[in-house]
């Protein structure tokens, strides 16, 4: 009997917690917004002021002495800070969409936006993903580094087409960085599978969060012979199992048999009657994306072709990418208007 109350009490307590740890996030969220907008205010006042030439950068340093003097021990009012407010309401000042995101998060993560995102585009992609995720500083900083916008822009260009006949591949994209496995650039396929396992949370972050690990060489029997997946994880927001089949080589058209059998031997035996359809991704070190695009062309099978680094990508490649395809998007968009 005693037993059975001091389980019954741990669940009651369990609840209780639940209820202070649910009001500490709603205060400190409340005490977040309140801080922004006054960092908005500040910024907005500022910007005013110099503007009409009243106020320069030795007026602000002033300031800044002022404040820190005036209140003292009193964090986040530097001169460069200042300057940050100044920069942050000019920013977001004329965005009705991203003025209330940019409350939601740390100022912090803030400053790393703003800083590290050069359009209002990618300033939302990664307020919402932060939002989403709700993403640490060094999370945060990493995607912004390994520039995830611009990968993510240019992997929904390329698999646009893909992606209009099963959304759930919307959940994955055409290549991905992994330079924290910290494995030789020749390496075999196992190398790279126990390096992937060994860092799952790096991992995770790379691919999304909403990704939960199921399995290394993930044993499916058919018939009387066995296989194995490489690494088998679950999308909780598509609620789909996702198998990913690694290659330390190019890709090949005959990779894609293998992963439709690994789909179809998932749907019949291992997904829930509950859950949609399983997806595949293969994971190469390298493809040519017209061979890519032949071998996926008639196959039914939701699955996508990406390749994969082992350093973080170079910043002036990606966006000399990213402009051209947008700029056949709007030549593409030309024609096709011309035409009507």
């Amino acid at each position: 009997m005693s037993e059975k109350l001091t389980k019954d009490l741990e669940t009651d307590f369990n609840e209780i917690l639940l209820i202070i740890e649910k009001a500490k996030e709603n205060a400190f969220r409340a005490v977040n917004h309140e801080l922004i907008s006054m960092y908005w205010e500040i910024g907005k006042y500022i910007s005013e002021k110099v503007k009409s030439d009243v106020w320069g950068k030795s007026v602000v340093e002033q300031f800044s002495a002022f404040i820190q003097n005036k209140f003292l021990g009193i964090k986040g009012f530097s001169a460069q800070n200042v300057w940050r407010m100044k920069q942050f309401y000019e920013t977001y000042q004329e965005n009705e969409k991203l003025s209330p995101l940019v409350r939601e998060i740390p100022w912090t993560h803030n400053m790393l936006i703003m800083v590290g995102a050069k359009s209002d585009e990618a300033r939302e992609f990664y307020l919402t993903l932060t939002l989403k995720n709700n993403y640490s500083k060094r999370d945060l900083d990493r995607q912004i580094d390994s520039m995830l916008f611009e990968r993510t822009m240019i992997s929904d260009k390329k698999n646009k087409l893909l992606v209009s006949k099963n959304s759930a591949l919307s959940a994955l994209r055409d290549n991905y960085t992994l330079e924290f496995l910290d494995i030789p650039s020749e390496h075999k396929e196992m190398e790279l599978r126990k390096a992937i396992v060994s860092n799952l949370k790096n991992f995770i972050l790379e691919f999304g969060k909403d990704f939960s690990f199921v399995g290394e060489e993930y044993k499916l029997q058919v018939g009387n012979t066995d296989f194995f997946i490489d690494l088998l994880f679950f999308n909780r927001e598509l609620s789909c199992l996702v198998a990913i089949d690694l290659k330390t080589g190019t890709f090949k058209p005959e990779h894609i048999g293998k992963m439709e059998f690994y789909l179809e031997a998932l749907d019949r035996d291992v997904k829930k009657p509950n859950e949609n359809p399983s997806v595949g991704l293969i994971l190469c070190a390298s493809k040519d994306d017209t061979v890519v695009e032949y071998a996926l062309n008639r196959s039914i099978s939701p699955t996508l072709v990406a390749d994969y680094k082992l350093h973080l990508p170079d910043k002036k490649i990606l966006e000399d990418k990213l402009r051209e395809l947008r700029e056949l998007a709007e030549n593409e968009n030309s024609k096709e208007t011309e035409n009507m």
